[in-house]
């Protein structure tokens, strides 16, 4: 019979899992306490929450949230990182705090709700942020608009040109 004290932490977990956008699990076997620490720091910054979790417990959370591809990534010890906010920034957040302490193994994640391997959240690291794709995708579609208008003007503008010099061969010879 669960506990009250593991309820809650399902609850917490169920939480975190539904407010997270990009969920990034590691295994963090060989790590000092201090160096866990640091790392969580490193994240805070960037307003995502890294935190060591029962497999068990995160499972039945993740199930219940509909997240339950997650439980294929918990297997050992377990830390995930929750990034509620853009999935390039958080995946390359956790990344780079991680760097400095080599037994950190990526595991894989869910961003989106779609599972991705150790390799995909590599990927998705180097995508910019969301907002420099969109004025990317903005710039995309604008520039063969501003083309075309820049063509179909440039006929009407030969046009006046000719008739510009029409009018002052006229003028100049005595009709």
């Amino acid at each position: 019979m669960p506990t009250e004290a593991k309820r809650e932490t399902v609850a917490e977990l169920r939480a975190e899992v539904a407010r997270s956008k990009a969920l990034i699990v590691s295994e963090y076997r060989g790590l000092k306490v201090s160096e866990l620490g640091e790392i969580r720091r490193a994240l805070r910054r960037q307003d995502v929450t890294y935190r060591v979790v029962k497999n068990r417990l995160m499972r039945i959370a993740a199930t219940e949230e509909g997240a339950g591809a997650l439980a294929t990534l918990l297997d050992g010890p377990t830390a995930i990182a929750f990034g509620a906010g853009d999935e390039a920034v958080t995946a390359r957040a956790v990344l780079e705090a991680t760097r400095p302490y080599r037994v950190v193994r990526i595991r894989g994640g869910l961003v989106g709700g779609r599972p991705v391997d150790a390799d995909g959240v590599a990927r998705l690291s180097t995508l910019p942020p969301r907002e420099v794709l969109l004025a990317q995708l903005a710039g995309a579609v604008g520039s063969p608009i501003g083309t075309l208008a820049g063509l179909l003007g440039a006929n009407l503008r030969n046009l006046g040109y000719a008739l510009a010099q029409v009018r002052d061969r006229r003028a100049g010879t005595p009709a």
